[in-house]
């Protein structure tokens, strides 16, 4: 099929998203959750499916419910777990989620249990008849029956005020559910019991997840590692460490706390023998690089690889020898599956990204889910040493009519003469001749990186795509810059920016735009900067220090979510965190901390600006984007808001997604379009 058409918004969300991968134990199979949405009905769909990693067709498993997801392949390999929101035979739909079985080949699928708080995650045991689960339970409750009446009265409560003494009691777009906590049950998969396993102990998993990699199970079903905050009060940022539960007794054993240390992701090896996690040395920088280490027996670490300067950031998965390790990590711009033999110094590359997603292995097949700029995720098995082999077609038939432009990597020389990694990404049918409008989309994080990955929200090939309706648009060149601070490349560079944050970043985009203006197919008086996050704090920094167009080159910008005030980010759920970013606290050393606030170089801004923002954002409190607005309308800047009552640091549902891509679109044609181009128009 003739490839002619730009990749838009609206085709963006009829693409099929994809879950993270279970294998069967022999093998063979494979499971996911698959995604789809209705626009027009604002709302997605979640099926599982059956892959063969022989590459056989796929086979939906299941089509009943609504948010059928993180699936997990029995160790007996004759059914699948999974976590769903379904209707009952009285037709009344599960109100939180609950956990599901469905035999391997198919048929109806069983509620295992019911368990009124709803149920966040679960692993199985070894034996495939046990699983260990995690839940928001209520203190004091020690039945499935005792949570249920205690839910009921918690809603029959009218009161909506939140009284607490907690440090974290929010976190990026919900408040902790009130006197409760996340902890462990047991659950008999084949008669539906549920007992206690750290419920009514002082244990308590971290509140910033799921609790999925959190927790491990031991082979032999007799012990549970689970992930906990050692100090008096949790709070976020407080260095992690490991328990150990006995499943016969429940007695809690600590076994790693390291102080200075922070552990996570625990994995047993198979025989049991040998416990793994990640370890991040977070009392000498709170940006430290977690990596694989090996827990001893008396709690100390053993670090693995501790001269290789790459984080990792997903679980860590034991190879069936026990003798080596498998995880994925950042580095320069991609996401690789890494392998370590217990042995070796460092990891070698097993599978390159793209943008390695998740991954699992069973006997010698190996199963991962990528993506890359070009494409949206795709799953991949390698048996043995036979060639990787795709193992599904979800999006070939939407993606076949599409035409992206070229991806390019280059290096500028950024601040203080360093290297830095800049992303282009080129409109479909690039003329070099002609002059294109130019888009920077700066990345949040900071800890974090632009790269070979397709991206759901800030796709460049949607806004390098020429205008619709604009009569011989070229469209523009995407730039994404890697500035210092970014992830996968290094921890100095990585921890550059802390307590000047700002200075370096903005040398960095400067310098790309330094670069791109040296290029003859850029056009340096239609530059626009664009970005979320601390993206968005960085626009707004370059608002208050880059002069206004045509002293400055940047005709305007767009901030989503971003930092306009340091100050009243001490009202958001990671206000722990922000004085080991700026370095000070500003009640101990002001000057330090407005020196790093956009908000305190008001007076200079003087670049249109579209400012993003929504009221359930607890990472960035709206508070920031309506001050940023104000004070722009406030000095006369042209300037528009647009404020979304009902969602959070992202944009997530599908006719607010659509509707921000218009605004952003409209916004940055507005300041690039030729106006002979917008008369023909």
């Amino acid at each position: 099929m003739t490839q002619t058409r730009p990749l838009d918004a609206a085709t963006l969300w009829r693409l099929a998203r994809l879950g993270a991968p279970s294998i069967s134990p022999c093998g063979r199979e494979a499971v996911l959750g698959v995604t789809t949405y209705d626009a027009d009905q604002n709302q997605g769909v979640s099926r599982l499916w059956r892959l063969h990693t022989d590459g056989r067709a796929p086979r939906e498993l299941t089509s009943c419910g609504e948010k059928d997801g993180q699936p997990a392949w029995s160790p007996r390999g004759d059914r699948i777990a999974f976590l769903a929101r379904r209707r009952g035979a009285d037709g009344a739909l599960d109100e939180t989620p609950q956990l599901y079985a469905i035999a391997a080949d198919g048929g109806e699928a069983r509620r295992l249990a019911h368990f009124a708080p709803g149920i966040e995650s679960f692993k199985w045991f070894a034996d495939g008849r046990r699983i260990v689960f995690a839940a928001w339970g209520f203190a004091g409750a020690r039945t499935a029956q005792a949570h249920a009446q205690a839910l009921k009265a918690d809603k029959d409560d009218k009161a909506t005020g939140v009284a607490t003494s907690e440090a974290f009691h929010r976190y990026w777009d919900h408040d902790m559910p009130r006197g409760r906590r996340l902890q462990l049950w047991l659950l008999d998969a084949d008669t539906g019991r549920i007992t206690p396993l750290t419920a009514g102990s002082a244990l308590e998993l971290p509140r910033t997840n799921d609790g999925n990699g959190s927790y491990d199970v031991r082979p032999d079903g007799r012990r549970v590692c689970v992930v906990f905050d050692p100090a008096d009060e949790p709070r976020l940022g407080n260095p992690l460490a490991l328990a150990e539960v006995d499943v016969a007794t429940r007695r809690v054993v600590r076994r790693a706390v390291v102080p200075g240390w922070e552990l996570d992701a625990p994995a047993y090896s198979p025989d049991g023998r040998r416990l793994a996690c990640l370890a991040a040395n977070t009392g000498a920088a709170h940006t430290a690089l977690a990596r694989p280490a090996l827990v001893a027996a008396d709690g100390t670490l053993e670090p693995l690889c501790p001269g290789w300067d790459r984080h990792v950031d997903s679980r860590l998965l034991w190879a069936a020898d026990g003798q080596g390790l498998r995880f994925a990590a950042e580095d320069r711009g991609r996401r690789h599956l890494w392998r370590l033999p217990l042995q070796d110094a460092e990891p070698t590359v097993e599978q390159a990204g793209g943008w390695v997603q998740g991954f699992d292995a069973a006997g010698d097949t190996l199963l991962w889910l990528a993506d890359s700029a070009r494409h949206p995720a795709q799953v991949w098995a390698r048996a043995g040493g036979a060639a990787p082999r795709r193992i599904e077609r979800f999006n070939d038939e939407r993606m076949a009519g599409l035409a992206l432009g070229e991806v390019r990597e280059l290096q500028v020389a950024g601040a203080g003469g360093e290297p830095v990694q800049v992303w282009l990404t080129f409109p479909p049918g690039f003329d070099a001749k002609k002059k294109h409008a130019v888009l920077h989309m700066i990345h949040g994080g900071p800890f974090a990186a632009a790269g070979d990955s397709f991206g759901w929200r800030w796709n460049p090939h949607v806004f390098a795509a020429p205008e619709p309706g604009v009569a011989g648009d070229p469209g523009r060149v995407v730039v994404q810059v890697n500035y210092h601070g970014s992830s996968g490349f290094g921890h100095a560079f990585r921890h550059s920016l802390i307590g000047r944050q700002g200075e370096l970043e903005l040398q960095d985009i400067e310098a790309a735009t330094d670069w791109l203006c040296t290029q003859r197919w850029a056009d340096r008086d239609r530059i626009v900067a664009s970005g979320g996050s601390y993206g968005g704090f960085l626009v707004a920094w370059m608002n208050g220090h880059v002069p206004a167009w045509p002293q400055g080159r940047y005709r305007a910008y767009v901030c989503h979510a971003g930092v306009f005030d340091r100050i009243s980010t001490f009202s958001a759920d990671s206000w722990p965190v922000r004085p080991l970013d700026l370095g000070a606290e500003y009640w101990v050393d002001m000057p330090r901390v407005l020196a790093q606030s956009p908000h305190a170089f008001a007076a200079r801004m003087a670049t249109p600006t579209l400012v993003i923002h929504g009221a359930r954002d607890y990472r960035v409190p709206d508070a920031n984007g309506l001050a940023y607005f104000h004070t722009l309308k406030a000095r006369g800047v042209p300037a528009r808001l647009l404020w979304f009552a009902d969602e959070n640091h992202w944009v997530l549902k599908p006719a607010n997604s659509l509707q921000w891509h218009r605004e952003f679109r409209a916004w940055v044609a507005q300041h690039t379009t030729p106006v002979k181009a917008r008369r023909r128009a």
